[in-house]
């Protein structure tokens, strides 16, 4: 039986990385090969490594096993092709009772056997997208635990006396859903003579939270808002004092991140309280969205997040107690016992009636672990940022991930003709304007997300840049839809290439469409690996397999600004071409394959999506009329997806 599940399309950060395997899932019939991988069951060659105090802390050839002796317990590898695998390691406390909402605890020295649990990811909504619904129980609507503070670390098996670099894998999933177990990091491990860390932090309303109930009755770092954002820099500290026992290089480690994580990267260069814990950056189609205090606990205008702040929720809970007071008749203390009284589980659920186009206040500037200024004017301040190497891309097009399931864009053909084994064919309503949709936003993502990232931290003092733009998009033309088409160089396509694993997407035959073998294949796969690792151990991508140098973003002090595009052999080149939200606005005026009202929601769109609001000071540059509430309208009224079963 196929299934296809999707989201909606206008909500353009706040989804997870996982690619087409939830836009098409093909679902086995053998609950055991379900169990199995709910479980971590693999089959794996165990070959047990030893470590002792009396030992040199550099790996030599692994042949033996024991245990390794971390700061948290005590750990056994399992070895699978040439790659050693430890997982669930704990790096913190577990964030339950009195500590929910409160910063990660280190754990004390501890001798305890460490072994892999299963489920111990950080509480969200089940979503395909998010990837828990792999993990979930059936029908269950919130999954995973507030006990989920844990980290995997992949190794290859070192012949050499020297510390490896270490790449530490932040995932996405727009700080709402996702975890690490997704991630398969194995052939980037064993190719390249890099560790890979992966990691769990909490999510959503665990992750980023502000009351008064909470941080009002806390102290110190406690009174921050930030907990997921703690959680990273926290797992950071664990793998600078451990991972050389697991053969890494304390003193060169990357942190990369795709989505959600590439914004994640972005707030770490900016919050001294990771300072000095990494030492270069990936930042792949982040973004730089982060509001007040103020606006994370209460709004008095309507937003899409404004029925979402911790006042409203708050309402809410205070609904559902015996004594019907409002919340402004309790003081602090009774409002911080209802709250803490309450399961994860159950006060997750008080999000999930949250509308495609709703969002949840995150990344707060608090003061305290993100600068009050904010992330985006942070970005450019020398005094905030942890200057290193820095590598910041986007996707060409970054939005077909939504579009592509949008009801207004495409219609599902049922027809004999145009269904596949009960599959329908996908057709695209009207070409010229999906692609103008996703020419624009996608193309605003990369000046939001990309080159006004890159500027700032040229501003502050950092001449150390990369920059790309991910084109690669020979996917298979098949019978349900023309994938190169229907989703191109999107969201998150390029992680299962720079991870060698194409079961992000489902596998097989999927994969075949989405990424179907041939040298185009293997060129650009081979290339952002070698890129990515290259700019782990050296802080400079280097050159391409055809001889293209990655160029700096700012090369010999000049005011040309440059980029790479990730394409197959034929296209991938540097190219220096730039655009801005202005000119944008202006090329959109003049662009017939949309109507009045459609360009109205595109540049609203533009303005507010993958970064703070800037619809005021940006719509002054158009010459037409736009009134941004009839734009929302349009959102709210256009935000049905198709769901195929």
């Amino acid at each position: 039986m196929f299934k296809l599940k999707v989201i909606n399309s206008t909500i353009l950060w706040i989804f997870p990385f996982i690619p087409v395997i939830f836009f098409i899932s093909i679902i086995s019939s053998s609950e055991e090969e379900k169990l199995n991988a709910q479980n971590g069951i693999y089959n794996w060659e165990e070959i047990p490594y030893t470590y002792s105090p009396n030992q040199d802390t550099r790996w030599k050839a692994l042949k033996k096993t024991n245990f390794i002796n971390t700061s948290t317990g005590r750990v056994q590898a399992k070895f699978n092709r040439g790659v050693f695998i430890w997982e669930d390691i704990p790096y913190a406390k577990p964030p339950v009772g009195d500590l929910r909402w409160k910063a990660p605890r280190k754990i004390e020295s501890s001798s305890e056997l460490i072994k892999p649990k299963t489920k111990n990811f950080c509480i969200q909504r089940t979503s395909n997208f998010g990837g828990s619904s792999d993990y979930a129980e059936d029908n269950e609507l919130i999954s995973g635990s507030e006990d989920c503070l844990y980290l995997d670390i992949f190794a290859p098996l070192n012949k050499s006396k020297q510390l490896l670099p270490v790449m530490f894998w932040i995932h996405g999933g727009g700080n709402t859903s996702g975890l690490k177990d997704l991630y398969d990091f194995q052939k980037l491990v064993k190719k390249h003579d890099v560790i890979v860390v992966r990691i769990n932090y909490r999510l959503g309303p665990f992750g980023w939270f502000t009351h008064p109930a909470i941080q009002g009755l806390q102290n110190n770092i406690d009174k921050t808002s930030n907990f997921g954002t703690l959680d990273i820099i926290s797992a950071l500290q664990w793998v600078n004092e451990n991972i050389t026992l697991f053969g890494g290089d304390s003193n060169n480690i990357t942190i990369y991140g795709e989505s959600a994580g590439g914004h994640n990267v972005l707030s770490l260069l900016v919050s001294k309280r990771a300072e000095g814990l990494f030492h270069k950056a990936i930042s792949m189609s982040g973004y730089t969205t982060s509001v007040s205090n103020e606006d994370a606990y209460k709004q008095d205008l309507q937003s899409f997040s404004s029925e979402h702040t911790s006042w409203e929720i708050v309402n809410k809970v205070i609904k559902d107690v015996s004594n019907k007071k409002k919340q402004s008749e309790y003081d602090n203390l009774q409002l911080r016992k209802i709250l803490l009284s309450i399961s994860g589980k159950d006060f997750y659920e008080y999000y999930a009636d949250r509308k495609t186009y709703q969002e949840i206040p995150l990344l707060t500037n608090d003061g305290i672990v993100i600068p009050k200024i904010g992330l985006r004017d942070a970005l450019s301040k020398k005094e905030y940022i942890n200057s290193v190497p820095t590598m910041i891309g986007s996707n060409r097009d970054e939005v077909k991930f939504w579009l592509a399931f949008s009801e207004y864009f495409v219609e599902l053909d049922y027809s004999i003709g145009g269904s596949l084994l009960g599959l329908p064919k996908i057709i695209l309503k009207n070409e010229d304007a999906y692609e103008a949709f996703n020419y624009y936003r996608s193309t605003a993502w990369k000046v939001r997300g990309v080159d006004e990232p890159l500027r700032s931290l040229a501003k502050a003092g950092n001449n150390n840049l990369y920059s790309y733009r991910f084109d690669w998009d020979d996917q298979r033309r098949f019978v349900v839809a023309d994938f190169k088409k229907l989703f191109g160089a999107t969201h998150a396509l390029e992680v299962p290439l720079l991870a060698g694993d194409n079961s992000l997407v489902g596998g097989r035959p999927v994969s075949n469409f989405i990424y179907p073998r041939g040298i185009s294949n293997f060129f650009i796969k081979r290339n952002m690996m070698k890129f990515w690792t290259n700019f782990a151990k050296k802080g400079d991508p280097g050159f391409s397999s055809n001889k293209i140098r990655w160029e700096s973003y700012i090369e010999d002090n000049s005011n040309v600004n440059s980029f790479i595009i990730l394409d197959n052999k034929k296209n991938l080149k540097m190219s220096s071409e730039m655009t801005s939200l202005e000119n944008l606005t202006k090329e959109l005026y003049y662009d017939n394959r949309l109507n009045e009202e459609e360009k109205c929601v595109v540049l609203y769109q533009m303005f507010t999506f993958v970064g703070n609001d800037l619809y005021d000071e940006n719509i002054k540059n158009y010459q037409g009329d736009c009134d941004r509430k009839i734009s929302e309208k349009f959102i709210k009224e256009n935000a049905s997806v198709i769901e195929i079963y």
